[in-house]
């Protein structure tokens, strides 16, 4: 093998090690946001948020196989704009946020069906770990002013919270119960791409 040869099966191997390599994103929180929706009473739904949460794209666009999703919620940044009960959603009947301080879902599998995105993979809530599969939006990437490459990423479930042990409940006289089993998670996320540490 002459040099030129050699040159050659070098660069080759370069580019197949790091040419398609995936892209490390993270969460922006002051552009992010993670709300909830539980019905309430029968009648009505609520929504509350979670002010602390943190999530990591690793984005191969090339093979969306190849990519993976982290993600973590604080259980005592729950709000719902009204203290009484934001004090109770973190006590022991729900999520018991001092011995169990965050939410974490860790993806197994990312595909494409069709022009949706799905992902899959384990989410811990009360230290109950069940798997859930959910469709993704992603958007980008684009460079924003500063010339930083950016990706948002929308994602919405329905899990059951009794499934997780988040249990607490009282029945109503007419039927039914104060709080419904049904909650629904809206993600809307815009992460920025990691730069290289020198």
């Amino acid at each position: 093998m002459n040099g030129k040869q050699i040159v050659s099966v070098v660069a080759l191997i370069l580019f197949a090690g790091f040419g398609f390599a995936a892209d490390t994103y993270v969460t922006d929180p002051v552009h992010s946001n993670v709300v909830f929706t539980v019905q309430h009473l029968v009648v009505s739904k609520v929504s509350g948020r979670f002010k602390e949460f943190s999530a990591t794209l690793v984005y191969d666009d090339s093979d969306l196989s190849k990519s993976s999703l982290t993600g973590m919620i604080k259980t005592a940044s729950i709000s719902t704009d009204n203290d009484k009960r934001d004090g109770h959603l973190r006590s022991a009947d729900f999520f018991d946020a001092e011995k169990y301080p965050e939410i974490t879902f860790q993806s197994k599998k990312v595909e494409k069906e069709g022009d949706e995105i799905r992902v899959s993979g384990a989410l811990t809530i009360r230290g109950v770990s069940k798997d859930v599969t959910f469709p993704v939006t992603i958007a980008g990437p684009i460079k924003d002013p500063r010339g930083n490459s950016r990706l948002g990423v929308e994602a919405s479930l329905k899990i059951n919270r009794m499934d997780f042990g988040v249990a607490w409940n009282n029945p109503l006289e007419g039927g039914g119960v104060v709080v419904g089993n049904d909650v629904w998670i809206t993600i809307n996320g815009e992460l920025a791409k990691e730069v290289p540490k020198q």
